[in-house]
């Protein structure tokens, strides 16, 4: 079953590692952070063996992201984000394993403090995928 692994973050301030940008965990001891995200890393690279890491892709600043509406029968662009979000995606994995246990699994090795991690298994054409 495949699933995508959203990661939200707060655009002020931007960037990638989302963790280096949040308040909880700039608050940790340096040493802390390293070994998290020497964990992280690893992980990932387990992730990458087992077959189970299809992709992802960090989200660029969504201060730079053009919003596309139908309106009056032709898409309108204007700048984005949508200024009433607090949220915004900074970046998506995309992970296949054997069912939603060891996705859950998964998902709860991206949190880090200060951080929201989604999870949501992936549609594809004709329904979900079982």
């Amino acid at each position: 079953m495949k699933y995508v692994i959203l990661i939200h973050s707060n655009p002020q301030p931007w960037g990638h590692p989302t963790g280096d940008f949040v308040a909880e965990n700039q608050a940790l001891p340096a040493e802390q952070r390293e070994q998290m995200n020497a964990e992280f890393e690893q992980m990932l690279s387990q992730l990458q063996e087992r077959g189970e890491l299809v992709g992802g892709e960090a989200l660029g600043d969504p201060a730079s992201s053009r919003l596309y509406r139908w309106e009056t029968g032709t898409a309108v662009a204007t700048d984005g984000p949508y200024s009433e979000a607090k949220e915004h995606l900074a970046g998506f994995f995309l992970i296949d394993v054997e069912g939603p246990a060891r996705a859950e699994e998964i998902a709860s090795q991206f949190s880090g403090p200060g951080e929201t991690i989604e999870l949501r298994p992936a549609m594809w054409p004709g329904g979900e995928e079982s």
